[in-house]
């Protein structure tokens, strides 16, 4: 069966990668008030975070995905792929959280979900998305031991 909305969220995708941000963004934005699926709700927050212009919007997107994890459950994510659970999402969600508050200047909070995200790292699958959240993991906690604020630079 065909997850209609998770479709739409890839074609956003495709959209960002193309270079359309701000088509991403309205149509990951006209998307959040379709669903109140947690999937659908934690996977369109964690894509609109990184479509934002400024930190404290990336900021509250960020929180939004987290916000979505508690009703997500390993039956619902392995609908989309038998081979996913839904705790393997930690790692990025507190990644992603411990990145934007670093650059936001909030060291204190940055480091707490830094740790969150180690603490999770064991739920990730030993392939190319676990060895990519593992690196990013890596540069975050050096940048915030560095005390820098500077975006990161993406390797690829």
């Amino acid at each position: 069966m065909t997850d209609v909305v998770m479709e739409e969220i890839r074609k956003a995708q495709e959209l960002n990668v193309a270079g359309d941000k701000a088509g991403a963004r309205a149509a990951l934005e006209r998307l959040w008030g379709t669903t109140e699926d947690p999937l659908h709700r934690c996977t369109i927050a964690h894509y609109l975070a990184d479509q934002q212009d400024s930190v404290e919007d990336e900021l509250r997107w960020d929180e939004l995905a987290l916000a979505a994890f508690p009703d997500l459950t390993d039956e619902r994510t392995r609908a989309g792929d038998d081979s996913w659970r839904a705790r393997a999402f930690l790692p990025s969600l507190h990644l992603n959280l411990a990145d934007v508050h670093r650059r936001a200047g909030h060291e204190k909070e940055a480091r707490q979900f830094l740790g969150e995200a180690t603490a999770a790292l064991d739920e990730l699958p030993a392939d190319d998305y676990g060895a990519m959240i593992r690196d990013a993991l890596s540069k975050v906690r050096e940048a915030i031991e560095a005390g820098s604020t500077a975006p990161l630079v993406p390797t690829t």
